[in-house]
């Protein structure tokens, strides 16, 4: 029986594991428990054209997959490919019926599928579980398959590096030079929340599976463009506070009580998350020392604790009693659009090894996500990457969108300090956060040169090291995008260049 290892325990990991194992002796690799991973914190919900779903008692909203397709080609801003897209969509139904099968609760009203509306979704398609703990519904359903299954589950594993011989991936190196290998090797490591010091993400969201791929020469692709959440709570943890609250009629506030919103955007609130985050950092610029607050006194404190209770208990351990008083609420680091370059089915630049979930990038989310198509990408991409191994591929074949790619130095110099996170963290959040300009890049590449990559002898220094290589390609590929787009905006060039309209690529020099 040909063999997979799958890296990551999350809503794409477990997907594909579970869709794998019978057909593939499969291990599934995590580095902290079967919960801990992004998806276990998500929590909006899944957006799904819910039209489309077997449940006979799903209302009918005039919802349509065309809509959902233009809804994400909008919030791409010009970038989204849209034949993922339309997979992405058109396949939800029956990503989420599966989900279903396998004991995710979703939210019902009289029997019938809840949905909620979340910023710029024409319809109200938000699938949620437990109120606002969608991701741990899902992630503990699929842990309790997982554990079921005959897949072999190694947990509070390191993975440090890949195996590659003859120009093909054949396994992973592990903490501690254990080698394991496998026919197949899928990435499924999460995002990078922990490159910023303010992030939505858990601790273990470390950018691995991206920075092991850069340091074997893996293409990555759209590593200028991150997600940063507009509203998480102004206090130590950044607790994410839903796009779904804002969904539901909460507003946002100046220090003098007024709406501005409709000053940046005509959608207000809703705008799309780049322009929401960079409208609150604006207003907070405006009002130095004093916090932008959301507003949610209105919906009564009785429907905020049931309808969000964790964002409920999280705001009350702060001192915030939420439902009669506006909450300070900040920006955030909390998706990355970007990744390990991907095709529709998963495939990577190198025979053997695939990506999905948020550490891939395949062209789907552009140069900004759309709320809620997270979880989903996890589900059915999970799935597809499955599917592919039935006729793979030597490497994958892009189209003209994906030009050829830029190179990023990962060569350390051996005189050069130790990198040291937090000091990694502030130059990152300063020079490639929510706003960018060229100085700033540039003296961060110099900066980032000035440090090397730790020994790894643990899952820390392990971990610091992914984070300087990816910061080094991200600053690489937010410098050479001379515009803004989406969640990359360059002071310096503030405007959006039709000509640019194109996919970035970065392969690491070494």
């Amino acid at each position: 029986m040909p063999s997979i290892i799958v890296v990551g325990s999350g809503v794409a990991g477990m997907t594909a594991a579970l869709e794998a194992v019978g057909s593939y002796d499969v291990t599934l690799l995590t580095k902290a428990t079967l919960a801990q991973s992004n998806t276990r914190y998500a929590q909006g919900g899944v957006a799904v054209v819910i039209d489309n779903m077997k449940d006979p008692g799903a209302p009918k909203l005039g919802d349509t997959v065309e809509s959902h397709v233009a809804n994400t080609l909008v919030a791409g801003a010009g970038l989204s490919d849209k034949d993922t897209v339309g997979i992405l969509c058109a396949e939800g139904p029956a990503a989420m019926d599966e989900l279903i099968e396998r004991g995710v609760k979703f939210d019902r009203h009289d029997g019938e599928l809840s949905h909620g509306l979340e910023a710029a979704h024409d319809y109200p398609r938000i699938l949620h579980a437990g109120g606002d703990a969608t991701g741990a519904g899902i992630a503990y359903a699929l842990i309790d398959r997982v554990r079921e299954s005959d897949i072999s589950v190694r947990t509070q594993t390191t993975v440090v590096d890949l195996l590659i011989e003859d120009d093909r991936c054949v396994g992973v190196m592990l903490l501690g030079g254990e080698e394991l290998r496998a026919d197949h090797v899928i990435l499924a490591t999460g995002g990078a929340g922990q490159l910023f010091p303010y992030s939505t993400n858990p601790a273990i969201a470390t950018a691995d599976g991206l920075g092991m791929a850069l340091r074997a020469g893996v293409v990555a692709a759209d590593l200028e463009f991150y997600q940063f959440h507009p509203t998480s709570l102004d206090a130590p943890g950044n607790f994410l506070v839903s796009e779904a609250v804002r969904g539901e009629g909460a507003t946002l506030i100046d220090a003098d009580g007024n709406r501005f919103m409709f000053d940046v955007h005509p959608d207000g609130e809703l705008a799309p998350r780049d322009v929401v985050a960079r409208g609150i950092a604006m207003q907070m610029a405006k009002q130095p020392g004093k916090p932008v607050r959301l507003d949610a006194t209105a919906l009564g404190a009785e429907f905020l604790a049931k309808r969000f209770p964790n964002i409920d208990a999280a705001c009350r351990a702060q001192g915030f009693d939420w439902g009669e008083v506006p909450i300070p609420v900040t920006p955030a680091a909390h998706y990355y659009m970007g990744g390990i370059r991907t095709d529709e089915w998963g495939r990577t630049s190198l025979s053997g090894l695939y990506a999905v979930g948020e550490a891939a990038c395949n062209g789907l989310h552009g140069a900004n996500r759309l709320a809620s198509n997270s979880l989903l990408e996890g589900a059915v991409y999970g799935t597809r990457v499955i599917e592919g191994l039935k006729d793979p591929q030597p490497v994958v074949a892009f189209d003209d969108e994906w030009p050829a790619p830029i190179t990023v130095d990962l060569l350390d110099d051996p005189e050069a300090d130790d990198v040291n996170r937090t000091d990694l963290q502030r130059l990152m959040w300063d020079a490639a956060g929510l706003a960018r300009n060229g100085p700033d890049l540039e003296a961060a590449i110099a900066e980032l040169k000035r440090c090397k990559a730790p020994t790894v002898n643990d899952a820390k220094s392990a971990e610091d090291a992914n984070l300087l290589v990816v910061a080094r390609a991200v600053v690489t590929s937010a410098l050479a995008r001379k515009e803004s787009r989406g969640g990359h905006y360059r002071t310096d060039f503030p405007e959006t260049d039709p000509a640019q309209a194109r996919h970035s690529s970065v392969v690491s020099h070494a």
